[in-house]
């Protein structure tokens, strides 16, 4: 028998609110006994906690051990409004403090409280999760998937130390060379991996999975 038979089911997700000043956000939090850590994802607009893309993600780093946060930086009616005006897509500085305000709370939650912390950024959201991790010296690991750290504050880029992973599709020729750049000016661990072939959503076959495979050996190495 091998071992994906005997392999326990994941943990279904438990639906969390994570009030931050008079926002209530929405999340999915997927804890395991013993685990070894846990992930907060942060997505781009456009992108919500259900996304296919990062729950193939998580799914993969629960099955290591991982307890996981999927959870949206914006409530639902802005995101509604972000399809018109656009405003809240890049506004850096507030999705850095939601995203230090579920950091915060996932340390004071009893199934949670006392692991160590990584971050997984989609898009803007990878601006925010390293905006995060210099806010939040303890975040442990960030790992950047098709992301915009060059969107980062400066002075924040600079005072990141958590290591972090930046992964990119090879044909994504824009966001390689953004990556590149903002690579060269941090000052903490950081390595890029460029998938051949691949484009920004990693829609490719195989794709996916590589970014699973490299978030997690991430993970495992740091978190």
């Amino acid at each position: 028998m091998n071992d994906a038979s005997t392999r326990a089911p994941m943990p279904n997700p438990t639906p969390v609110q994570i009030q931050v000043d008079r926002t209530t956000l929405e999340g999915d939090l997927t804890t395991l006994e013993r685990a070894r850590g846990v992930v907060l994802f942060a997505h781009g607009s456009g992108s919500s906690r259900r996304s296919s893309r990062n729950r193939f993600v998580a799914d993969s780093l629960q099955a290591a051990g991982f307890a996981t946060l999927l959870f949206d930086l914006l409530t639902e009616v802005e995101e509604y409004e972000e399809r018109f005006t656009r405003h809240l897509r890049f506004d850096i500085d507030m999705l850095i403090g939601r995203l230090v305000a579920a950091t915060d709370w996932i340390q004071h939650r009893a199934e949670t409280r006392g692991l160590r912390v990584g971050y997984f950024g989609a898009s803007t959201g990878a601006a925010a999760a390293l905006g995060a991790s210099a806010e939040r010296p303890e975040v442990a690991a960030v790992v950047s998937r098709g992301g915009r750290p060059d969107l980062t504050p400066e002075p924040l880029l600079a005072a990141v130390r958590a290591p972090t992973l930046l992964i990119v599709g090879g044909d994504d020729a824009t966001v390689v060379t953004l990556n590149r750049r903002t690579m060269a000016r941090m000052t903490g661990v950081v390595e890029m991996e460029v998938l051949p072939g691949a484009t920004h959503l990693f829609e490719e076959p195989g794709a996916l999975e590589q970014v699973a495979l490299l978030a997690r050996s991430w993970f495992d190495r740091y978190l």
